[in-house]
């Protein structure tokens, strides 16, 4: 028997089609994230999609963490020629040195952060002044604040942090609620935001 359509559940479209994707939109996307080492994992994983579609970065996300020893970011800053020379033989991945050597600098970034007394998550969600925001209009590739954010970044040691790839880290990580104005999810992401 067919669920009538006014009790459907509506999500972005942009998960549907995929069980992978839904999963990921229903549990994961937009969730604000706190945990300096899960926020810095998701920024790293964005890079690797640029010029993809984040579809095979979620089917090689458990490779990725594999390969780059659970995002833990002091082994990770620990990888040498060698180990760029073994992930770029790895077909669970997305194999692109530059990637590789970026998130390899990005794991260096932030150690030298926190060596400083910046913790990540702190440093990130001062930025955007502690809330999620909750964007109402129409939704963009990029945003002055999302442009700021990747100077910041670059300015700190980090790469493929372009302003776009910011914007999508920070859909992805909560700092903006851009779920659909008729998504089941946009109205429990905001209230996760005032916690």
């Amino acid at each position: 028997m067919k669920t009538p359509l006014s009790m459907q559940v509506r999500r972005c479209s942009w998960a549907e089609g995929d069980s992978l994707l839904l999963a990921y939109h229903d549990e994961e996307w937009g969730v604000p994230e706190q945990n300096s080492r899960k926020l810095w994992e998701i920024l790293m994983l964005e890079g690797f999609q640029a010029g993809l579609s984040w579809i095979i970065i979620l089917r090689k996300r458990e490779a990725f963490r594999k390969a780059f020893k659970n995002f833990d970011p002091e082994l990770v800053a620990r990888f040498r020629k060698a180990d760029v020379a073994r992930l770029l033989v790895d077909p669970g991945i997305v194999r692109s040195k530059a990637k590789i050597e970026a998130t390899i600098g990005g794991a260096r970034a932030y150690l030298a952060m926190r060596a400083s007394g910046d913790d990540f998550s702190s440093f990130i969600w001062e930025l955007v002044g502690g809330k999620p925001i909750q964007n109402s209009g129409p939704i963009p590739a990029k945003t002055p604040l999302s442009e700021e954010l990747s100077k910041v970044l670059k300015k700190r040691g980090f790469k493929f942090v372009g302003p776009i790839i910011v914007y999508a880290w920070m859909q992805a990580t909560g700092i903006v609620n851009d779920h659909s104005a008729d998504c089941f999810r946009r109205g429990i992401i905001r209230k996760m935001g005032r916690q």
